[in-house]
């Protein structure tokens, strides 16, 4: 830690239990600032401007609460332009930038504007919705100023950290706090499900994307959403740790378009007082293994239903999304250490960090424009796809990729499970086919949805 991280944080406890308040007693304490470390990082925090075309439904009944909803694929398509304001985070010299996916995903055209107001064109190299995360290159960029990686594992609540971005458009804007939590899952945020590192520092609407920076100046995450009921700032705030980040620019720097996951195919619940109780546990930990793929790298390192994984490489894990965090923080291709409880006892073993096979083949099927079910698309279930779309790990059979325009107005969603169609067994993609391209006016569709089966009856 630097010699003003010191000062600051003796500053900022305050004086010894017992001991007499003082003021500042040199020109050094009178001085203080937090500007060295603003100096250091904020030109690599940029501005971005982000355009996307969108599809609006212009419906002569979107006034009236009944019949709009009624009517709802009723109208003729509008598109429109849909503008967003973010920020960003340079990550190397030659114009690697991090921000949300929610940001700039899905835009047409991007400008990225930085501290010192030179601009430039930028693009998406790699983007996940689920990690609300995006890399983007700087076109004809070079010799920026750049943050380096702090390892986020190493952050501990109470550390001093500095939130940096554009809130509201207003310009740069600089707010100061400090970790208030850790390991924060189970959140929906943003568009994102993960871990994240909580902060008190101000973070309000247009920080999205933008530095949370220890007093060293290194990257401790990025921000990304508040938690409010007004919009405003309420003093807790979430950024995605830096580790995570570092993985994401390694991929992007390979040329991967896409943020490829270790595959764990493995659902589980975190340990509470009961269920200790009734392991023989002396104390809730870890996180009990409910369903386990018998392709997955948990069971071919021994694990099965029942047991309670303790830690990944020295590290606790109490909650899916913790796991989850863990391994994909790691990256693929390599081993973990991974800490498991059996009857009793701790075991040990080495974890392979592999990536979801596609076994079999997805498939993929488009019902034509000539029959009733057109443009349903359905793929094969495969680990790929179980990590793509959520499902729980022990599903098969075949996915609704798009319900199709009859589909959705009957109730067919994308994500369900196709069990029937009229009297035929979906079991693949080709017997959607079959099922679907028959002439028939009654229909029936058998389905499952968050492990409810469902059933939907029409006529045409």
């Amino acid at each position: 830690m630097t010699r003003l991280a010191v000062i600051l944080c003796l500053c900022l406890l305050g004086p010894p239990a017992g001991a007499e308040p003082r003021v500042p007693a040199s020109q050094a304490e009178i001085g203080l600032s937090f500007a060295p470390v603003v100096r250091m990082a904020a030109p690599a925090v940029v501005n971005i401007y982000a355009r996307r075309i969108v599809a609006d439904r212009v419906s002569p009944f979107a006034a009236d609460p009944f019949f709009s909803e009624l009517f709802r694929d009723f109208g003729r398509v509008q598109p429109r332009v849909q503008n967003s304001l973010g920020s960003g985070v340079i990550v190397s010299p030659d114009g690697l930038v991090v921000s949300n996916y929610h940001v700039v995903g899905q835009a047409t055209e991007i400008r990225v504007v930085l501290n010192d107001r030179r601009e430039y064109d930028a693009e998406v190299l790699l983007g996940d919705e689920e990690a609300d995360l995006a890399v983007l290159r700087l076109k004809d960029a070079r010799d920026l100023p750049a943050l380096s990686f702090r390892e986020s594992d190493m952050v501990e609540v109470g550390d001093l950290v500095l939130a940096i971005g554009n809130p509201f458009g207003i310009g740069q804007t600089v707010s100061s706090g400090i970790v208030s939590g850790l390991a924060r899952s189970g959140l929906s945020i943003g568009g994102g499900r993960g871990l994240f590192i909580q902060t008190d520092a101000a973070i309000n609407p247009g920080n999205s994307g933008g530095a949370l920076v220890d007093m060293a100046g290194k990257l401790v995450g990025i921000n990304t959403a508040i938690l409010s009921r007004s919009g405003g700032s309420n003093g807790i705030g979430f950024a995605i740790p830096a580790n995570l980040v570092a993985r994401f620019v390694e991929q992007a720097e390979a040329g991967h378009d896409r943020f490829q996951r270790p595959w764990a195919g493995v659902s589980g619940q975190p340990v509470d007082a009961a269920l200790a109780d009734a392991l023989g546990m002396g104390r809730p930990r870890g996180l009990v293994l409910t369903a386990v793929h018998p392709q997955s790298p948990f069971a071919k390192a021994g694990l099965d239903v029942g047991d309670v994984v303790l830690d990944l490489d020295g590290t606790p894990v109490n909650t899916p999304q913790e796991m989850l965090f863990r391994l994909a923080a790691e990256g693929t291709g390599g081993v973990l250490p991974l800490t498991y409880l059996r009857g009793g006892r701790d075991r040990t073993v080495r974890l392979a960090l592999v990536a979801p096979p596609e076994i079999p083949a997805r498939d993929p099927v488009t019902i034509g424009r000539r029959w009733v079910l057109a443009g349903l698309s359905a793929i094969n279930i495969n680990p790929a796809v179980v990590q793509d779309y959520d499902l729980p790990a022990n599903s098969a059979g075949v996915l609704v990729a798009d319900p199709g325009s009859v589909g959705a107005r009957v109730g067919l969603r994308a994500g369900d499970i196709l069990l029937r169609i009229n009297d035929r067994e979906i079991d693949d993609t080709g017997d959607v086919e079959r099922a679907a391209t028959v002439q028939s006016p009654n229909w029936q569709i058998e389905y499952l949805r968050g492990g409810r089966r469902g059933v939907l009856r029409f006529r045409v």
